[in-house]
Parts: structure tokens; sequence; C-alpha cells
């Protein structure tokens, strides 16, 4: 499925990046230490910024969470999208994180527009 995404969204005329977040936290000793964590793509155009997680599902919550996580590390205000093969309509989390079925991201060029 990422595979699919990439190639959409080189056609669609993105510069494409993977992204690496680095957390810095306490671990279990108390001693300090970072841990990165992995965005799928990131998207840079002009002064736009989107980043993509993709999953094949985010029934479970344990499974939508560990999606999220790295997202809602990125202290900024651009797009935080996850592309999923759930069924149902696009919809926004508690979060601002946009869920969307990867039909409809595909069949839809403007579905990262919003």
């Amino acid at each position: 499925m990422e595979n699919v995404i990439y190639n959409e969204l080189i056609s669609r005329g993105y510069d494409v990046d993977v992204g690496v977040i680095e957390k810095v936290g306490k671990n279990s000793n108390g001693k300090s230490e970072r841990v990165q964590l992995e965005i799928d793509f990131v998207i840079n155009s002009l002064s736009q910024r989107i980043y993509i997680q993709s999953a094949l599902t985010t029934a479970e919550e344990e499974k939508r969470e560990q999606e999220i996580r790295p997202l809602l590390q990125i202290n900024d205000s651009f797009k935080k999208i996850v592309i999923t093969n759930d069924k149902g309509y696009p919809w926004f989390d508690r979060n601002g994180v946009y869920f969307i079925n990867i039909q409809d991201f595909l069949l839809n060029k403007d579905s990262l527009i919003f």
C-alpha cells in the first residue's frame, strides 16, 4: 500500500520524503534517551507540508494510536493524514488528524486539499 501511495503522490507532482521525528524522553531507569518516530511520507509543495501515515487498518484503538503517535509529536500546524484501507467516510479525530480511505485518496485528486 505504501508503494501505491508513494507513486500516486509523485504522479500528483509532490516532492516526497520519509520523515523521522526524534523525541527525547526518560527510560525506565530515569535516564534521558532519544527515540526516533517514523513518518511514512512528508510532502513538500511550495510553502505547504503534509505528513502522511499509511495503515492497512486502524479499526482497533491500539493500532490507531500507534499510527498517530508520531504525528502528534510534530509541533506545527501542517496537515496530518492517515490513509487506511478501512471503509467509511473521511473524518477528523479529536486531535485534528484526517483519516481517509485509500480508494477515496486514489480516486479524488483533490483528496489532500481540505
